[in-house]
């Protein structure tokens, strides 16, 4: 090591400068590495006795990429141990002491630290909008998914619908059909009462039909497909088929949010169904309870009971599910020859 003099720039110096500069080539791929080069290469040069260039720039890309991948400690440590080890033998060289310490140390510290800060902040800055980045994602793929389970849930609603629908307009023609069969000969009146019975109750199926296509339009009016307001035919159509139906109201009626009215009707519509079609009833009681908090629904009929058995079709279930989604609850009772009872109870709180 060559202690007394200093070297001019010669061929073996431009070398040096090609390899500190190629260096900055593989900083991003090898950050670490290209740090720990520049250095050696550094004290390499200044221990041959070339003149000094100062540390700072060309060692600042180096620091810079080694505190951009996260190796603040290895950036700093080795900033630092730069600084002490050129200024010591610089001082060793016989450079003046006031200059290297009171001038050059600060701007080449400063010039370092700002290298160093300015990689932690492009890091921050990167790694901040990944986040953004991922949170995006992850808001949309929860969009996406609620998304999935409203379409998933409307087709629930509708297939519900349609169930109740068809189950109650197939049950009503059906005893009408055996009515007018009955009667065709005999009675030619009670033949075109029982048709005409059909007639209704098949134009109220094709309504609703429509309606409930009409769901699947996002222009079409998103009205309930099933309200109280139509069951004055419900309990006729029942009527007409059989069963004495009476309904009766307690408290004082009032408009209810859409989606309680469409699960009262269609709670109501099926009960009747399955004391038309199941119980060989002769009257059924609905009664409509419009209390301050809730809408209370009791269908009772005198049809043959039976043991209550939810896993038997889907009319009961699906009666506790349509309740269920609207924070409601449906409870049924019933014994062989002491009729069937459907209980509801479906809260007016937050619905619109």
């Amino acid at each position: 090591m060559d202690l007394g003099g200093q070297r001019g720039p010669d061929a073996i110096a431009y070398l040096f400068a090609v390899a500190l500069g190629a260096l900055m080539l593989v900083r991003r791929q090898f950050p670490v590495l290209a740090l720990a080069a520049t250095v050696a290469g550094l004290l390499a040069y200044y221990a041959i006795g070339y003149p000094a260039v100062g540390l700072a720039l060309p060692v600042a890309a180096a620091l810079y990429s080694a505190a951009e991948a996260g190796k603040f400690r290895i950036a700093g440590a080795t900033a630092v141990g730069l600084i002490v080890v050129s200024t010591a033998f610089r001082l060793v060289q016989g450079e003046s002491a006031g200059y290297l310490i009171g001038f050059e140390l600060a701007s080449t510290a400063g010039l370092m630290l700002s290298a160093i800060a300015l990689g932690a902040t492009v890091r921050a800055t990167r790694l901040l909008r990944a986040e953004h980045r991922r949170t995006a994602e992850r808001s949309a793929a929860e969009k996406e998914s609620e998304a999935r389970r409203r379409v998933e849930a409307e087709r629930l609603r509708i297939a519900r619908d349609l169930h109740d629908a068809i189950g109650h307009t197939i049950a009503v023609v059906s005893v009408q059909t055996s009515v007018a069969l009955e009667a065709l000969d005999d009675d030619p009146e009670t033949t075109r009462s029982a048709l005409g019975t059909i007639r209704t109750t098949s134009n109220t199926a094709v309504r609703e039909l429509r309606a409930m296509v009409g769901l699947l339009d996002e222009s079409a009016d998103r009205s309930p497909v099933g309200s109280l307001e139509h069951l004055g035919l419900l309990i006729e159509a029942t009527i007409g088929s059989g069963p004495e139906v009476e309904l009766q109201t307690e408290g004082e009626p009032r408009p209810l949010p859409a989606v309680v009215d469409s699960t009262a009707y269609r709670i109501v519509q099926e009960a009747l169904t399955n004391a038309l079609r199941h119980a060989s009833a002769n009257r059924a009681v609905v009664v409509l309870r419009y209390q301050p908090a809730c809408l209370g629904i009791s269908v009772t009929d005198d049809g043959i009971g039976t043991t209550v058995d939810e896993s038997r079709g889907r009319g009961l279930t699906g009666m506790r599910e349509r309740a269920g989604v609207i924070g409601g609850d449906v409870s049924f009772s019933s014994r062989p020859g002491e009729g069937f009872r459907v209980e509801a109870t479906l809260p007016l709180g937050e619905h619109r």
